[in-house]
């Protein structure tokens, strides 16, 4: 079954070029385009893709306030735009975004941010990273959330390696578990605090002080 796509931003060659690209993959099909924030939430609202492809600057409403706006749908946004920005990283992020990227990233990366984003975890460019990590680095220290409680020893160490960016089969080699049970732990983690994918994690682990930047 192909993962099925929507493509928002306002520049009518972008588009094409991101559907050229995109339907050039035989498991990937791009199903509708939108050139608004308002468009592009209709269009997710009434064909419910696996994935949608959002620009932050749009006219109207914008590619946040459209994520915002989605995110109670079962649709993966990946945010993209040209500014890689902190205050767009994190306020994506916030919105419920699955994904950010930059336009100038390669062909190759946005395919693989389709495929992983559909297959329901979260993914971030490298320097996107170590953008949301400064800004944190920046921030009041933060309190500790009581939702750390329902977690495990091993868990809570899981959610540390998470935080810090590493895959589950890192994060294996790491506790001399096995990648099976790593993603387990990774599993029972998102549940017990409500969370959607490692994206999520990732900035509760920040926010919650269990992590510190450094």
């Amino acid at each position: 079954m192909s993962i099925r796509v929507v493509v928002a931003d306002d520049q009518a060659m972008v588009r094409r070029g991101f559907r050229m690209l995109l339907d050039d993959e035989p498991d990937i099909e791009v199903v509708a385009e939108a050139g608004d924030g308002e468009q592009a939430v209709r269009a997710v609202r009434a064909l419910a893709p696996d994935v949608a492809l959002m620009d932050i600057r749009m006219p109207g409403l914008n590619g946040l306030e459209a994520t915002r706006m989605l995110s109670g749908q079962p649709t993966r946004i990946i945010v993209l735009t040209t500014f890689d920005l902190d205050e767009y990283v994190y306020e994506a992020l916030r919105a419920g975004a699955a994904g950010f990227l930059t336009k100038e990233a390669p062909a190759e990366r946005l395919i693989e941010a389709v495929r992983v984003v559909a297959a329901g975890d979260g993914m971030l460019a490298p320097a996107v990273t170590r953008r949301v990590i400064e800004a944190f680095a920046r921030a009041p220290a933060p309190r500790r959330a009581p939702a750390l409680d329902t977690l495990t020893v091993r868990e809570v160490e899981v959610l540390r390696l998470m935080a810090r960016g590493l895959s589950n089969p890192e994060i294996a080699a790491r506790l001399f578990i096995s990648d099976t049970t790593a993603k387990t732990h990774v599993s029972r983690i998102l549940t017990k605090l409500g969370l959607r994918d490692r994206i999520q994690a990732v900035i509760f682990a920040y926010e919650s002080g269990l992590v510190v930047p450094g």
